[in-house]
């Protein structure tokens, strides 16, 4: 396994693997990895002859007010995940080795962020896009691996994608989960034990709200309202938000149809935790 940081030698490894014949698979992470991140590189391992982990703690992607200081940070394990996934090259610029100098150029999104985190997070998925597009060019992948707990962040990072022909094929995997339902995440860690506890009825609380499809409500506020109460009843987390939309374009809808996705957002005092279900108007999850 080689270990590469900076932008100039993982282009040129790049680009002599590109001519090769060598397909890559890149899965990009903020670090301290867990067994979703493991999801990821397996999968990538499986259909790409080179598997290259993207490890950078992006600093656009943060609000002034948001957790960058407290994101967990462990450069060891995470390579020795690396090393246990069989993963052939670890990418791990610093910040001024991605951003050397302030940028000439915005990207600017103008649908699916105005909605679930991108509400709430000004600015967030834009750093995500500015840093994927550079890692894109710098690792030249195939196909990328992303994670459907971050759903929204999964259709805006298809829709750059599609929206200015980038070569690579983005690939979601459905979210890991912990026994009890949470959705695996780096911020688990922040959550005392109270919280951790009550962190479970996250997911307990979507799947309540899909019931009521399966059961043939068609009223997204009747579920909406459902799914809220459950989380009041069960958690002393502050929803941040609750709501079902059309997937993967993100809209407002005013009855149950097509695919959708019923996502939630709840801040707790160590962490604000996200998870999602999706589903078609049946109630059959999908991504499983």
């Amino acid at each position: 396994m080689k270990i590469v940081r900076t932008v100039s030698e993982m282009q040129q490894l790049s680009k002599s693997l590109q001519k090769e014949g060598k397909s890559i698979g890149l899965v990009p992470t903020m670090g301290y990895l867990h067994e979703g991140h493991q999801k990821l590189l397996r999968e990538g391992r499986q259909q790409n002859d080179i598997l290259i982990l993207s490890i950078f703690l992006n600093p656009l992607q943060f609000g002034p007010t948001e957790d960058l200081d407290r994101y967990p940070k462990n450069e060891e394990r995470d390579i020795d995940v690396a090393k246990n996934e069989n993963v052939d090259i670890v990418f791990m610029p610093s910040v001024e080795e991605i951003y050397p100098s302030e940028m000439s150029h915005n990207i600017s999104i103008t649908k699916r962020t105005n909605i679930l985190c991108g509400k709430t997070r000004e600015g967030h998925f834009e750093g995500v896009v500015t840093v994927l597009a550079k890692l894109f060019n710098v690792t030249i992948p195939d196909n990328a691996y992303f994670g459907l707990k971050d759903a929204q962040q999964v259709s805006v990072v298809k829709a750059f994608v599609d929206d200015f022909n980038v070569p690579v094929n983005i690939v979601p995997v459905a979210t890991v989960r912990e026994e009890d339902g949470l959705a695996k995440s780096s911020r688990n860690v922040n959550l005392d034990t109270r919280e951790r506890e009550e962190a479970k009825y996250l997911y307990r609380a979507l799947l309540h709200g899909k019931e009521f499809v399966e059961q043939g409500e068609t009223d997204p506020k009747i579920i909406i309202s459902a799914v809220s109460q459950f989380i009041i009843e069960h958690t002393h987390g502050k929803i941040d938000y609750v709501d079902l939309l059309s997937y993967p374009n993100l809209d407002h809808i005013s009855e149950v149809t097509g695919d959708m996705i019923l996502a939630v957002a709840v801040k707790f005092n160590g962490a604000r935790l996200i998870d999602n279900v999706i589903f078609n108007k049946s109630g059959k999850l999908l991504y499983t």
